[in-house]
C-alpha cells in the first residue's frame, strides 16, 4: 500500500466512523481510546442498574494477560497468553466470537508470572483496515485486520537492541500520520517511528533505556510533541522527527514507571509513579520553536502504581499507593497538588469518563457509575462482575463497555 492510498483509506475511515458515532458510538481504536484520555463523547448511559448489575450481552474465557481492547467496525482486538506462546485475536463485538488468532512462540518468563501472570500488557492499535500491535517480548506486528495476516513484524529486543525489561514490554504503540512510534530502549534508536505502509524505519533517536509506561500525543500552543516517561526523564519529541524538544528528570526505581502521563488544560502535564518517584505537575511554555517544562508541584505522598489517572474538570482522580501499603482513590487539585479527599473503600481501580459519569472497575472486579467532586465520591450504581487482579482499563463504544480481567473477557449494556 503506498502512502496516497494509506491516507485515502484513513481519511474514508474518518468518514465512516463520524457516521457510526451516531448510531454505533465512537470506536476504541488504541490505548486510551479516541483520544488517548479515557475519555470518549458518548450518551445515554444509565446512573443507575438493577441489584443483579448492568445487562451482560456477553461472557467468554480467554487467556493469561492485561491487554486493553480496541474496537472497531464491529470486531475487538485485544492479546492473550498461554503456555509458551503469545496470541493476537479477534472477536466480534457483538457475540464475543473468535473471528481469528495469530500465535508466536515465545520462551520469556515474567519476574511476577506466579503471582501475576506473564502479560502480555499492550492494547492493539487500529489504524485504517491495519492492526498493530506490540508483544511481552518486544514483537511489534502489523496485522490485515480483516484476515489476520501478518504484512510486517520486527523485533525490539532483538532487531534493534531494546532493552529487555523483567515483567516484559508494555509499552502500547501510537499513531502519528502515516507511521507508528513506540519506545524501544536501544541506543541511537531509543523511540523508534516505523511507516505503517511497508514496516520501514522512518526514524529512530534517543538512547533512554524504555519503562512500562505508553507515550502520549499533546500540542503545545500548536506544536506537536510526542511524550515519553521512560527510565529517568519525561520528555517531548518532534513527532516528525523524533528531535528532543523538553525534558525533565523522574526517576522510579528498579525502572517501574507504568502510568501514562496525563495532559491538562493550561499546557499541564501529569506524571506519577510508585517505587519512590512520587507525582510531579509539569507546566510547558512555548517560546518560538523552543519548549520549556517547569515544576508547578511536586508530592512524595501520591503515587500511582499503575492503571491511570483521570482529569475531570480541574481534579485529577487515580490510586494512590499499592507497594508495600493500600493503594487509596484520590482526588487532587490538579493546579496545586492539594489531596482534596482519599477514599479506603476503592483501592486500585482503573477509569473511563463518559457522559458526565465516571465508570470504574476496581481490581477485585467491580465496576462502579460515580459522579465524582472536589468533594466526595457519590457512587451510583455497582455490580461483581469479574474477578481478582482486574487491572484492565475498560473500553467504551457507544453505551456498550468492553471489559476483561486475567482471564475473561465480557461485554455489558450500560443503556
Amino acid at each position: 500500500m503506498t502512502r496516497r492510498s494509506l491516507l485515502l483509506a484513513a481519511g474514508a475511515l474518518s468518514g465512516t466512523r463520524l457516521s457510526r458515532a451516531k448510531t454505533e458510538g465512537i470506536p476504541w481504536t488504541q490505548w486510551g481510546g479516541p483520544n488517548r484520555n479515557f475519555t470518549t463523547q458518548a450518551s445515554g448511559i444509565k446512573s443507575t442498574w438493577p441489584a443483579s448489575g448492568p445487562r451482560v450481552i456477553w461472557k467468554r474465557p480467554l487467556g493469561e494477560g492485561y491487554s486493553a481492547p480496541s474496537i472497531d467496525g464491529g470486531a475487538l482486538y485485544t492479546m492473550y497468553g498461554k503456555p509458551g506462546s503469545e496470541v493476537v485475536t479477534a472477536v466480534d463485538a457483538a457475540s464475543g466470537k473468535t473471528l481469528w488468532e495469530q500465535a508466536n512462540t515465545i520462551s520469556f518468563r515474567s519476574d511476577a508470572a506466579q503471582d501475576m501472570g506473564n502479560g502480555p500488557y499492550a492494547a492493539p492499535l487500529i489504524v485504517g483496515d491495519r492492526l498493530i500491535t506490540t508483544g511481552v517480548t518486544g514483537r511489534l506486528q502489523c496485522f490485515d485486520r480483516k484476515s489476520g495476516k501478518v504484512l510486517w513484524a520486527h523485533s525490539l529486543w532483538s532487531d534493534y537492541d531494546g532493552n529487555r525489561l523483567m515483567y516484559g514490554y508494555a509499552s502500547s504503540p501510537i499513531a502519528f500520520r502515516d507511521t507508528v512510534i513506540v519506545p524501544s530502549g536501544g541506543k541511537g534508536k531509543s523511540t523508534m517511528a516505523f511507516r505503517v505502509a511497508d514496516g520501514s524505519v522512518a526514524w529512530a533517536k534517543g538512547a533512554i533505556q524504555n519503562v512500562y509506561s505508553s507515550p502520549l500525543l499533546i500540542s503545545v500552543d500548536g506544536s506537536e510533541q510526542l511524550v515519553e516517561l521512560m527510565d529517568g526523564l519525561v520528555f517531548g519529541l518532534n513527532p516528525h522527527n523524533g528531535d528532543l524538544q523538553w525534558q525533565f528528570p523522574f526517576k522510579a526505581a528498579y525502572g517501574i514507571a507504568v502510568a501514562t502521563p496525563v495532559w491538562c488544560p493550561g499546557n499541564l502535564l501529569f506524571v506519577s509513579a510508585e517505587y519512590g518517584a512520587g507525582s510531579v505537575m509539569l507546566r510547558l511554555a512555548r517560546n518560538g520553536n523552543q519548549t520549556k517544562a517547569s515544576e508547578v508541584w511536586n508530592s512524595n505522598r501520591l503515587r500511582l502504581h499503575h492503571g491511570n489517572a483521570m482529569y475531570v474538570g480541574g481534579t485529577l482522580y487515580f490510586t494512590s499507593g499499592g507497594k508495600g501499603s493500600q493503594a487509596i482513590l484520590s482526588a487532587v487539585d490538579a493546579a496545586s497538588g492539594k489531596i482534596l479527599w482519599q477514599e479506603r473503600s476503592i483501592e486500585k481501580a482503573t477509569f473511563v469518563w463518559a457522559d458526565n459519569k465516571l465508570i470504574t472497575l476496581d481490581q477485585d472486579g467491580k465496576l462502579l457509575l460515580a459522579n465524582p467532586s472536589p468533594k466526595g465520591f457519590q457512587v451510583t450504581a455497582s455490580a461483581q462482575l469479574l474477578s481478582n487482579l482486574s487491572w484492565t482499563p475498560p473500553a467504551l463504544v457507544g453505551t456498550t463497555l468492553y471489559l476483561r480481567d486475567r482471564k475473561t473477557l465480557m461485554a455489558v449494556d450500560l443503556s
